[in-house]
């Protein structure tokens, strides 16, 4: 019996699916460690992919 598969999501236009970054402040803490931020998409918000009613509408 054939199985359905559901369309592949698709990636993001904007960001082409790496939606965050982590960007070093500079600085590093007691331990050595970078202290970091992340930034994410604004168009999917962090997640990489856009969903099917959002692929027309303007971000």
């Amino acid at each position: 019996m054939p199985q359905r598969t559901s369309p592949t999501p698709r990636s993001c236009p904007s960001c082409d699916g790496f939606a965050s970054a982590a960007i070093t402040t500079g600085g590093r803490n007691q331990r050595g460690h970078l202290h970091t931020t992340t930034a994410d998409c604004p168009a999917c918000h962090g997640t990489g992919i856009v969903r099917r009613d959002q692929e027309g509408a303007r971000v």
